[in-house]
C-alpha cells in the first residue's frame, strides 16, 4: 500500500512513516522543511518531499497513486507568524489535501486534529461530545478543518478524525523537554495550585492508533480522542519525571496570575520584533487548564489499546534525551 504522511519529516510523522516502512508499506513523505535526522529516512528508502501543504501543485503531485492519506502536517508553535498563517495552513493546507486525495482516488484520509479543541475541560475526563472551546488560533483552525473533513466523507472519501493529547516520547526534543531539564536541575516551580489535569500521550501508542485506522473500514466517519490510559495532576506529572530520571525534585509553588500577566505583554512586545518570547499564554495556560479524556471510543470501535504506560514512557524518553546530549 502506498501512503501519504503529511508533516512526515517531524516527531510524529517520523515515527509514523517508520512504523509504515517497517511494515512493508511504500510511504512518501511531505513537509515543508527538513527535520530531527531526516537523511535517515531517505536511507529506508521513503520519498522525501519538501514543499508545503498550502501549494496545491506539490500537493497533487504527492498524492499521485496514493492509496492513504495521513495528514499530520500543522502550523503549531509559530510565534513569530501572522494569525493568519494558522488559516493557511491548518484549513487552506487541509482543503488543499482533501482536494487533491478525492481527485486522485486516494481510498482513506485520517486527519490529525487535536484534544486542544475542547479547551479547558470543565468536567474531565471529556470524550468526543464535550463542548468545542478552542482556545487559540492553532486550536480553531484545527477544528474548523474538521467539518471540511467530514463534508469530504459524504463525498465519498472515507474519513477519520484524530484528536491526539500531548504526544512525547523518543525522537522529540521539545514537548517534554523543559519538563525533564528543569527536573533535572532539582526544581520545578509550580504557578498555581499544580492540580490542573494532564493528559500524556506516548508517540508509540499514538502511531498503534493510526496504524488501525489506516486499515480499510475502520473508524469511517468517525472522530476519535487518542490518549493514554491514565492522565495525571501537572504536580504528580513533574514527580513521576523525576522518578524516571532517578532523581527527586522540589516543586515550589507561586501565585498564577503575575505570570499570566507577564506571558501576555511578552506576547504583544515580542511579536512586531518577530522574536520568541520568553513565555507566552499558551505555556502558561498548562498550569491551571484541565486536560483529561475519555478514551473509551477509540477503544471500543478501533481496538485502540495504549500498551507503553506512562512510567515506562517517561523512563523512555529520559533515556532518549541523555543518549542525544539533550540533559
Amino acid at each position: 500500500m502506498r501512503v501519504l504522511v503529511t508533516g512526515g519529516t517531524g516527531f510524529t510523522g517520523k515515527a509514523l512513516v517508520k512504523r509504515l516502512h517497517d511494515q512493508g508499506h511504500d510511504v512518501i513523505a511531505l513537509d515543508y522543511k527538513e527535520g530531527v535526522k531526516t537523511d535517515e529516512m531517505r536511507q529506508w528508502g521513503v520519498k522525501v518531499i519538501i514543499g508545503s501543504v498550502t501549494d496545491a501543485g506539490v500537493v497533487r503531485d504527492a498524492v499521485h497513486k496514493v492509496d492513504v492519506v495521513h495528514h499530520l502536517a500543522a502550523a503549531f508553535r509559530e510565534l513569530d507568524v501572522p494569525n493568519s498563517y494558522y488559516h493557511e495552513v491548518n484549513f487552506g493546507g487541509t482543503h488543499n489535501m482533501l482536494d487533491a486525495a478525492r481527485d486522485a482516488g486516494v481510498r482513506r484520509f485520517i486527519y490529525c486534529s487535536t484534544c486542544g479543541v475542547h479547551g479547558n475541560v470543565k468536567h474531565p475526563p471529556a470524550n468526543e461530545d464535550a463542548p468545542i472551546a478552542a482556545a487559540d488560533y492553532y486550536q480553531q483552525t484545527k477544528y474548523e478543518a474538521e467539518p471540511l473533513v467530514h463534508e469530504y466523507g459524504q463525498q465519498g472519501l472515507k474519513t477519520v478524525i484524530v484528536r491526539p493529547a500531548a504526544i512525547y516520547g523518543p525522537g522529540d526534543p521539545e514537548r517534554f523537554g523543559m519538563i525533564f531539564r528543569r527536573v533535572a536541575k532539582g526544581s520545578f516551580p509550580i504557578f498555581g495550585n499544580g492540580q490542573a489535569y494532564y493528559h500524556p500521550l506516548y508517540i508509540d501508542n499514538f502511531v498503534d492508533a493510526l496504524m488501525n485506522v489506516t486499515q480499510d473500514g475502520v473508524g469511517d466517519g468517525r472522530t476519535y480522542l487518542i490518549a493514554d490510559r491514565e492522565y495525571v495532576t501537572i504536580e504528580d506529572l513533574v514527580q513521576r519525571v523525576a522518578h524516571a530520571m532517578d532523581l527527586t525534585a522540589r516543586t515550589p509553588h507561586f501565585p498564577f496570575w503575575p505570570l499570566w500577566l507577564a506571558g501576555h505583554f511578552f506576547e504583544k512586545a515580542c511579536k512586531p520584533l518577530r522574536i520568541t518570547p520568553p513565555i507566552f499564554p499558551r505555556r502558561v495556560d498548562w498550569y491551571r487548564q484541565n486536560r483529561a479524556f475519555d478514551i473509551s471510543r477509540a477503544q471500543k470501535e478501533i481496538s485502540y489499546d495504549p500498551a507503553v504506560g506512562l512510567d515506562e514512557g517517561l523512563r523512555a524518553t529520559a533515556r532518549w534525551y541523555r543518549e542525544e546530549g539533550y540533559l
